[in-house]
């Protein structure tokens, strides 16, 4: 099943199936008109005309490109969220270690595969979502409630903190690699790895 963004990023949120595949095709068209045209030649007509809907079927779910954006960026964090536990499901139980590769080797497979994903990820890339809502807080406080079970450690502030600081510093390194090589910088990336664990380390061994 796809997941659709939390319906506080929409005026109004899809309850018939028709109209969660309608605002499917409008997010679909949106991200591939991102990797092609960016977000500043972005338009909701041209949204529009590639989902094959009215333009105001576009304008039901959101008024302007900027929140089809965050509900993009929404739905990016579903899907990774989707994407990890999947992997968490083949891993050792309380493997830390395992745990932070899903987390990072998945942040790179959609970095590098999902439409749209390289300009909006979870919305940091563009200045989308309410202001106070940093999006590596809202993947940080994600990560900390799918992980804190699996690692059996209590999800209280300290640990927030800790995948905060984690996905703060991975994200600036992961976007140094993209930066150097389109594809990501392996070497860059290896360090990146490595420094999450010597971090991780002091807190989860």
């Amino acid at each position: 099943m796809k997941s659709v963004p939390h319906a506080t990023s929409l005026r109004r949120a899809p309850v018939q199936r028709r109209s969660a595949e309608r605002l499917t095709r409008i997010l679909d068209a949106c991200a591939e008109l991102l990797d092609e045209v960016g977000y500043d030649a972005l338009s909701t007509r041209a949204v529009a005309l590639r989902a094959g809907v009215p333009i105001g079927s576009v304008y039901r779910f959101f008024g302007n490109k900027r929140q089809m954006a965050d509900a993009l960026a929404q739905r990016n964090l579903e899907r990774y969220t989707e994407r990890v536990t999947e992997r968490l499901r083949k891993a050792s139980t309380g493997d830390w270690r395992a745990a932070m590769d899903a987390v990072l080797d998945e942040y790179l497979a959609m970095k590098r595969t999902a439409p749209g994903f390289a300009l909006v990820d979870f919305g940091n890339q563009i200045p989308v979502g309410a202001r106070h809502a940093e999006p590596n807080t809202r993947v940080a406080d994600r990560l900390t409630d799918l992980l804190s079970g699996y690692l059996g450690r209590t999800p209280d502030d300290d640990l927030r903190r800790v995948f905060l600081v984690a996905v703060e510093s991975a994200d600036a390194l992961v976007q140094l690699a993209f930066r150097t090589d389109p594809d990501g910088d392996e070497a860059i990336i290896a360090e990146t790895r490595e420094l999450l664990r010597a971090y991780l380390a002091r807190v989860l061994d």
